[in-house]
Formats: structure tokens, sequence, C-alpha cells
């Protein structure tokens, strides 16, 4: 009981028995804690359910509407840390992020790293089924971030990570700003200036075959403007 893959929903009835079922399905004793943000489709219903097969092992913490998603991986870390996990995952519900590389995060984070990161944009990482344009707009994200914040992170707002327990005891979750893209960014900045190791990890990103893509314009401005605003964390090191 020592590893908690945390996945935030919101109308993904299409996807959540098959990824909840894909994760119980390999070696390593996953647990899964589901943060649904009052999904009107009944996602909520099905993990219920399915919990009087996976009793011990399958979570859930409903909320009332969408309240972001980085408010639902701060409830999701805090929720772990009161808990025995030491190992702490975020995940997304939709299938592009492959469950198969829990694994390969999970043995970065024995060997060594304090957070690993599922990135596509080291060697031997990729995305599938994205038009050029947002493949454009994403890497080109990655590069404005790394020239203002200095971080050495390939893919700072991938979404696909593990974290050590250590790691999120000494992140101060309460200070945590932001809730999209930026909410990626800013974890993995936080962890790089108090000294932790980060460890990308490549993996293949494959853009979500069925429910309904969350991104939206303020997501997209957040992560440009908030880039600005981490610099000023270093004050709080922190």
């Amino acid at each position: 009981m020592d590893k908690l893959v945390i996945i935030p929903t919101y109308k993904e009835r299409e996807n959540i028995e098959k990824i909840i079922r894909k994760v119980f399905s390999l070696p390593g004793n996953f647990h899964i804690l589901i943060v649904d943000d009052g999904s009107p489709d009944g996602t909520a219903d099905i993990v219920k359910k399915l919990q009087l097969e996976f009793s011990e092992a399958l979570h859930i913490v409903e909320r009332s509407g969408k309240q972001g998603l980085g408010t639902a991986y701060i409830l999701g870390f805090k929720w772990a840390l009161a808990r025995s996990y030491q190992y702490v995952f975020e995940m997304d519900a939709d299938f592009s992020h492959n469950p198969d590389d829990l694994l390969r995060l999970l043995d970065a984070c024995e060997n060594g790293a304090d957070v690993a990161v599922g990135s596509r944009y080291v060697r031997g990482g990729k995305v599938v089924n994205w038009p050029a344009d947002r493949i454009f707009i994403s890497k080109g994200g990655a590069l404005y971030t790394r020239i203002i914040t200095f971080m050495p992170v390939k893919d700072p707002t991938a979404g696909f990570v593990c974290y050590n327990r250590k790691v999120l005891e000494a992140i101060p979750l309460d200070k945590v700003r932001f809730i999209g893209y930026a909410f990626q960014i800013e974890m993995k900045y936080r962890s790089w200036k108090l000294g932790f190791k980060i460890k990308e990890v490549p993996i293949t990103f494959v853009d979500r075959k069925e429910g309904v893509s969350k991104m939206t314009k303020g997501i997209v401005e957040e992560a440009i403007y908030g880039v600005w605003k981490m610099r000023n964390f270093d004050k709080e090191h922190s």
C-alpha cells in the first residue's frame, strides 16, 4: 500500500472503468484515488460501483462543480500524505497516458529520482494524434518555460508524474497558486528549487479517443503569464 495513483475526473464515463481496471491489472499493488468534480454524466457512480469490487484499493473524493486540475491534485496529495503512501502519481483518465508507464515512472523513483516525469520531449518520447499546430504550441511553451525559469525540464507541462513522498512533504502545498498547465510547471519548479532530482522518462502521449478535452483559453493564458510569476517563488523557499 505504498503507491497511489491520483486521477482527477470530469465527465469521464467512457473511460473511467477501463482505466481503473487497467491500473489494477498491473503488478505492484497500486491504489487509486479518483477526485471527481461533480461529473453530470455519472462518472462517480461508476467508481462507487467498482468500489464494491476493489474496496481496499479504490477511493473517491467527490467535489461540487469544476474546481480545477491543480486543486484536485493538491487535495489528492494531502490525502496521500495523511496515509502511508510513499509514491504518488498524477495521471489522466483518458488513456493519453499509458498506464503501463506507471511502472517505468516508479522504477525511476525507486532508483534515485525524487520526481519522475513522463516526458513527450526527451529522446524516445513522442505525441500521437495531435495536429502539427498543437505540437508546435506545446513545444514552444516548453522552450519558453525553460528560458524564463532556467528549469532543466524539457516537458514542464507534463501531467504524468511520480512524486516521492518527501517531495510533497517539502512543498508548501497551500501556497501552490495555479490550477491548469501552470500548476504542472509550478510543481516541477518548486521541486527543482528545493533541490530534488527530476528525471524525465520518455513516453508516448496519445490524444484522447473518447470523452471531451478540458483545454480552455484561460488555462493556456495562465501558463503563459504564470511562468513569469514563478520566478518570485525563490523568496518563499523555500
